[in-house]
């Protein structure tokens, strides 16, 4: 799906669409790919149309044009012009990480009809966003040098998954080896990394409330990425955002509790519906 708007050339993002119902629109972190969610969609798509979307540069969608800002604002610019071509007028927006603070943006541009925002960036101290920083460059050096089969051969061993992803997983020797393989070579393969790590430096990338729009923030108590102390912050800056604590869960809780993520994000719509 391609989507342009006015100063911007065209941007274009690979994308798929499940279930019947009211458009659900699910963004996933830096490093990451829509496949994140696939544990999550079938407990939505029984009652929304579920939309996974690759960012540029992940995934299967080709990178940003150089003359196209990586700043938030553009993001969700761009971003709404691609939901308008797929006829998602003002969705419910669920975000993780990197895509759960272009959510709180969508939201508070009026381009969402609820937000849930699963550990969303931005809400961090410099000493650690760069701590951030140095864990993802570090698990993504190491996967670069990893040969594929070595990869695929330790990920099916209990030890070396907790080794691969103990960064990233509350419970990462439970997690299935397809699941892991898949999100390593997501994280090897993604052309836009740095890109948007430079870009993410920038000061203040939320500021202000969503006062109009009924906000989850949920945050996994495991969170070794962004610790789960930043969601007091994100919860100050939206006093109105109800706060959900993620138990046992690490900085990708989709996969650590989908039945779980699955409820808060169900809770999290009805509300939204009944303040409309």
């Amino acid at each position: 799906m391609q989507g342009s708007t006015a100063g911007l050339g065209p941007v274009t993002v690979a994308y798929e669409r499940q279930g019947t119902g009211e458009p659900l629109i699910l963004l996933h972190g830096v490093g990451h790919h829509r496949q994140a969610w696939d544990a999550i969609v079938p407990l939505l798509a029984g009652q929304y149309e579920t939309i996974t979307i690759d960012l540029p540069g992940f995934g299967d969608s080709p990178d940003l044009e150089p003359a196209v800002p990586r700043d938030l604002q553009t993001a969700a610019a761009w971003l709404g012009a691609v939901l308008s071509e797929l006829g998602a007028e003002r969705p419910h927006v669920v975000g993780h990480s990197l895509g759960g603070l272009i959510a709180l943006h969508l939201g508070q541009a009026g381009l969402a009809r609820s937000v849930t925002a699963l550990a969303p960036a931005g809400f961090w101290t410099d000493t650690e966003r760069r701590r951030t920083y140095a864990m993802l460059t570090a698990a993504r050096h190491s996967v670069r040098l990893l040969p594929d089969t070595a990869m695929v051969r330790l990920a099916h061993t209990a030890t070396a998954r907790t080794a691969l992803a103990g960064t990233l997983y509350g419970r990462p020797d439970s997690c299935p080896p397809e699941t892991l393989i898949a999100d390593l070579r997501a994280l090897r393969d993604a052309i836009a990394f740095g890109a948007t790590l430079r870009a993410g430096r920038a000061p203040n990338l939320f500021t202000g409330d969503i006062p109009e729009v009924p906000v989850t923030i949920a945050w996994g108590a495991r969170d070794r990425i962004l610790p789960p102390r930043q969601a007091a912050r994100a919860r100050a800056m939206i006093p109105g955002a109800r706060l959900v604590h993620l138990p046992d869960c690490g900085h990708i809780p989709m996969n650590d509790a989908p039945d779980l993520v699955a409820r808060v994000i169900l809770e999290a719509i009805p509300s939204a519906v009944a303040d409309e």
